[in-house]
């Protein structure tokens, strides 16, 4: 049995289950087959939808798999929480101690920061230095071939021109204070850690609001999922390719409830786009033969068709390829 602090917390708010931890996302994930959706913006990487960050969000059909697959997890490998009621009224002595450390926080950043800038200050102070050095030596080089010139030309109102505008150039020398006057400043991100909730003391995820079954978490009224036969549908053939070794990803571009992997879909393309039916005698019409063959076909995938025996709880399989007729 997994000790009570090493559950895997199923945060539930809204009817959706969430992953706040990081090391529960990535025991899920490497040891247990499931992906999940991460949804929250990274802080470097506000302005793109690519690449994203916790909170994981796990389908119905994860969450299923998860809490009542006990031959392969044991009992009570994870547990649903009813996330509003855990969060409990914070006291003013916890609220104070809570302000003090995002304080102290903040005082490191910045810290860090002012490091950094100074650093990045000197190095910009150095790069000006020397380009002004080197423009220098340009401006003396072409004054030099102009007071030539004009030595030469025996015009000496044109030498004593040349030389009075350069003077008054380099009257005022370039320090090192004046190159770190000039650095452009460049704008810092203060990173505000997504820890997760565990860590506020007023957070208390007890056993009021925790739910080890499916059932519990049903009368409780935080869940309801799976109620229908297409529910059980979905939930029985997922544990079903899930038992023999596939990742599955949601496949609705597809046209499937599911994007079958052979590994980790980091590093896999899905071999099959598979559509769950809630019978194994259900009718498909030629259309939907035809396009499910032919969408399949074209995106290098085989689609997988589903079907459901609820009476037996098992599945049987039918795979559609377009061929073509010569």
């Amino acid at each position: 049995m997994t000790s009570e602090s090493r559950r895997i917390q199923l945060r539930i708010s809204n009817k959706k289950a969430y992953i706040w931890d990081v090391d529960d996302i990535a025991t899920v994930r490497s040891q247990h087959h499931i992906c999940g959706i991460l949804t929250g913006t990274l802080p470097h990487l506000s302005q793109q939808n690519a690449f994203l960050g916790i909170p994981l969000v796990l389908i119905p059909e994860e969450v299923v798999l998860l809490v009542e697959n006990e031959p392969f997890f044991h009992l009570e490998f994870a547990v649903l929480i009813d996330d509003p009621r855990a969060h409990l009224q914070p006291t003013l002595g916890q609220l104070e101690s809570w302000n003090i450390e995002q304080q102290e926080d903040i005082k490191q950043q910045m810290a860090v920061l002012k490091a950094k800038g100074a650093k990045e200050s000197a190095n910009a102070g150095r790069t000006m230095t020397a380009e002004a050095l080197r423009k220098r030596q340009a401006r003396e080089e072409k004054k030099a071939a102009k007071a030539k010139l004009a030595q030469e030309s025996g015009d000496p109102e044109s030498l004593a021109a040349l030389v009075a505008p350069e003077a008054s150039a380099e009257a005022v020398p370039l320090t090192q204070e004046t190159a770190e006057n000039k650095a452009v400043s460049v704008g810092h991100t203060v990173v505000i850690p997504a820890s997760s909730a565990a860590s506020l003391a007023w957070y208390d995820p007890n056993a009021l609001v925790s739910y080890t079954t499916i059932t519990a978490a049903k009368a409780a009224g935080i869940w309801d999922y799976p109620s229908t036969l297409q529910e059980r549908a979905k939930c029985g053939v997922f544990r079903s390719l899930w038992e023999q070794g596939y990742f599955m990803g949601g496949g609705i571009k597809f046209g499937g409830d599911y994007l079958v992997y052979p590994g980790d879909p980091l590093r896999y393309h899905s071999h099959f786009a598979a559509s769950v039916l809630d019978s194994p005698v259900s009718s498909l019409r030629p259309m939907e033969i035809v396009a499910h063959g032919r969408l399949g076909t074209a995106t290098k995938k085989a689609h997988l068709l589903c079907g459901w025996n609820d009476e037996k709880k098992d599945v049987s399989y039918l795979t559609i390829e377009w061929a073509g007729f010569g």
